[in-house]
C-alpha cells in the first residue's frame, strides 16, 4: 500500500506506528529494539512500502549511532577501566574468542564462505549493554556477583567492538598501497589522539566549567562535540563511530560525565529507533529466507551455549558453576552493536544484505528470548542445580578453615549493602570475617580501605557443610546480605546444626521475601530479617521529620 507523503508526513506516520507497536512490545515485556525493527519491516517494501526516500531517516540513524558510542566512551573513564581487573578481562576475551570460533564453525557447516562465516562469528559475540543493565537492574541483581561480572565483561566487549570497527574501516578503504595507507592512518590517528589528549588536559575542563552553567547549553555543546569529532574522524578516513567514541572518552574523566550522560540518554534512545527502523526497512525476506535454519541454530547457540561457555571460563578462575551460569544467561543475546557492526561490514563491501538479514533475525530471536530468561535466571539455576554441581570444577578453591578467635561478626556476601554494613562494623571496632564466593573480594576491600580489619574466606553459602569450617562459637553476630530466600534458609539451618548460638540476620528486598521467613523466625533458626531499602526509607523520613520539627521550633 503506497502513500504519497512528503518526508515530514512519512516520518510522522512511522513515528505514530512506532509508538503504537512500542506500547504492545512493552506490555509483552519485549525490548523496544524488537518493536522498532518490526516497524521498519512494516514500513518497508516487504509490507506497506511507505519508505521511499530514506535519506532523512538514515541521517537520524547515523546521529543516533554517534550519540550511542559517545555515551559508551563517556562511561569508560580511566579509573573504571583500571577497576575492571583480571576477571572481566579474562572472561570477556575468553567469551569473545570461544563464541567467535564456535559461531564460525556453525556458519561454515551451513555453507557460508569463510569471510562471511568469520564476520558472523564475530558479530554474535557481543551482548547488549542496554538490555543487560535494564533487566538486571529490574531484578536488583546489578550488585550481585554475577551482575558485576556481566557488567565488567560488557565493558571489555565495548572496547573490543570499537577496535573491530576501526579495523573494518581500514579494510574497507580498498587501497592498493598498504604501506602508504598504514602510514596515513598512523599519522592522522596519532595527530587526532594527541589533539584530544591536549584538549582533555587543558581545554575541556576549563570549557565545561563555563558551559555547564546552563543545562540547555551543556546538552547542545555535548551533541556538537560528539558530532563534530565524529565528522572530523570521517574526514580523516576513520569511521564516525570511532570519532564519537573518542569524543565521549575525552569527557569521561570530568566531573560532568554523569550529568551529560543523563541529559543525552533520552536523545540516544529516540534517535536509535531510526537506526532499527531503517534496518528493518532494508530487510529483504526473499534474500534471507534460506538463512532461517542458520539463524535458528546460531540463536540456540547464543541462548544456550553462552552460559556454559561462561561456566567453563569462570570455573577455571575459581568461581562456582552457578555464578558462571547466571552471568552467562545475562549476556545470552546479541547486541545493538552487532547490528551496527554488520551494517558497517556491508557498507565496506565485506558481506551482502543476506548476512545483515541473518544477524537481524538472530537479534530478534535472542533479544526476545533473553528478555524472558533473565527474570527467571535464579529459578532456572535452582532447578538445574544438580546438573550445575556436576559441571563444577572440583574444589576450585578449598577454603582454609577460619579457626582462630577474635571475630565479632561473620558476614556472608559483599554487595552494596554488605560493604556498608562491614564498614559500620569496622567503625565500631569489630573484627569481621567475610564469606564470599568471589575470589577477588579482597581486592575490593582494599579499595574500600577496610581490609586491615576484615578477613576473607572463599566459600559457598549454599553448601550445608561449609559452616563447619567457620568459628561459630566466638562471634556475636552472623549476617547474610544474600537476598535469596532458599539460600538463607539452607544457610541458617546449617549454621544452627554446626553450633551457632548467636543471632542470625538475613536480608530481604521485598515484603514477600520477608514473609517466607516466618517459620524460621518462630523456631528461632533466624533471629531477625533486615530490610535495607525500607529501613533506609524510614530513616530518611525520620531525618526529614526532625529537620521539619527543628525548623518549626526555630520559627516559633
Amino acid at each position: 500500500m503506497e502513500l504519497e507523503l512528503d518526508t515530514f508526513g512519512t516520518t510522522a506516520l512511522i513515528l505514530v506506528l512506532a509508538a503504537a507497536i512500542a506500547v504492545l512490545a512493552h506490555r509483552a515485556r519485549q525490548p523496544l529494539i524488537i518493536a522498532f525493527i518490526v516497524v521498519g519491516i512494516i514500513a518497508g517494501p516487504s509490507v506497506f512500502d511507505w519508505v521511499h526516500e530514506a535519506e532523512a531517516l538514515e541521517l537520524f540513524a547515523e546521529i543516533g549511532i554517534a550519540i550511542l558510542l559517545f555515551l559508551v566512551g563517556l562511561k569508560l573513564d580511566v579509573n573504571l577501566v583500571r577497576s575492571v581487573g583480571p576477571v572481566a578481562l579474562a572472561t570477556g576475551l575468553g567469551q569473545i574468542v570461544v563464541t567467535a570460533i564456535v559461531g564460525f564453525g556453525i556458519a561454515t557447516l551451513f555453507g557460508l564462505d569463510l569471510l562471511a562465516a568469520a564476520v558472523v562469528g564475530v558479530a554474535i559475540t557481543f551482548s547488549s549493554t542496554i538490555i543487560v543493565v535494564k533487566l538486571l537492574a529490574d531484578q536488583r541483581e546489578l550488585d550481585e556477583l554475577h551482575g558485576r561480572v556481566a557488567l565488567g565483561l560488557l565493558i571489555v566487549q565495548d572496547v573490543v567492538v570499537i577496535i573491530v570497527m576501526i579495523v573494518l574501516t581500514s579494510l574497507g578503504e580498498g587501497t592498493t598501497d598498504v604501506g602508504a595507507e598504514a602510514l596515513r592512518i598512523l599519522l592522522s590517528g596519532g595527530g587526532l589522539l594527541l589533539g584530544i589528549a591536549i584538549a582533555m588536559r587543558w581545554v575541556l575542563p576549563w570549557l565545561l566549567d563555563r558551559v555547564a552553567t546552563s543545562q540547555e547549553l551543556l546538552i547542545v555543546w555535548s551533541v556538537a562535540w560528539a558530532i563534530g569529532i565524529a565528522a572530523l574522524t570521517d574526514v580523516l578516513g576513520f569511521s564516525i563511530e570511532v570519532g564519537a567514541f573518542l569524543a565521549g572518552f575525552a569527557l569521561a574523566s570530568t566531573r560532568y560525565r554523569e550529568q551529560v550522560h543523563a541529559s543525552l540518554s533520552g536523545l540516544r534512545d529516540f534517535l536509535l529507533l531510526f537506526f532499527f527502523i531503517v534496518l528493518g526497512a532494508e530487510l529483504d525476506f526473499a534474500a534471507i529466507g534460506a538463512q532461517v535454519p542458520l539463524a535458528i541454530a546460531l540463536s540456540i547457540f547464543v541462548l544456550v551455549g553462552t552460559p556454559f561457555i561462561m561456566i567453563a571460563i569462570m570455573s577455571l578462575m575459581g568461581y562456582p558453576a552457578r555464578v558462571g551460569f547466571l552471568a552467562g544467561l545475562a549476556i545470552a543475546q546479541i547486541s545493538e552493536f552487532s547490528l551496527i557492526l554488520i551494517a558497517l561490514t556491508r557498507d565496506v563491501g565485506l558481506v551482502g544484505d543476506d548476512i545483515v538479514g541473518l544477524i537481524t533475525l538472530i537479534a530478534l530471536i535472542t533479544i526476545g528470548g533473553s528478555s524472558y530468561l533473565i527474570p527467571y535466571s535464579e529459578r532456572i539455576a535452582t532447578r538445574i542445580e544438580p546438573f550445575l554441581s556436576r559441571l563444577q570444577r572440583r574444589n576450585p578453591r578449598v577454603p582454609e578453615p577460619a579457626t582462630g578467635s577474635g571475630y565479632d561478626a561473620i558476614v556472608f556476601g559483599h554487595g552494596r549493602f554488605g560493604t556498608q554494613l562491614i564498614r559500620e562494623l569496622v567503625d565500631e571496632g569489630c573484627r569481621v570475617l567475610l564469606v564470599e564466593w568471589d575470589p577477588f573480594a579482597e581486592v575490593r576491600l582494599e579499595d574500600e580501605k577496610i581490609a586491615d580489619r576484615v578477613d576473607v574466606v572463599f566459600g559457598d553459602a549454599r553448601s550445608p557443610d561449609f559452616p563447619e569450617t567457620l568459628p561459630l562459637h566466638d562471634v556475636r553476630y552472623i549476617i547474610s546480605t544474600v537476598p535469596d530466600v532458599d539460600t538463607n534458609l539452607v544457610l541458617a539451618g546449617a549454621l544452627r546444626h554446626h553450633g551457632a548460638t548467636c543471632p542470625i540476620a538475613v536480608t530481604v528486598h521485598t515484603d514477600k521475601q520477608a514473609s517466607a521467613y516466618r517459620p524460621a523466625l518462630i523456631d528461632d533458626t533466624i533471629s531477625v530479617v533486615l530490610h535495607p531499602f525500607r529501613d533506609a526509607a524510614d530513616d530518611a523520613l525520620d531525618t526529614l521529620r526532625r529537620l521539619e520539627s527543628a525548623r518549626s521550633d526555630d520559627e516559633s
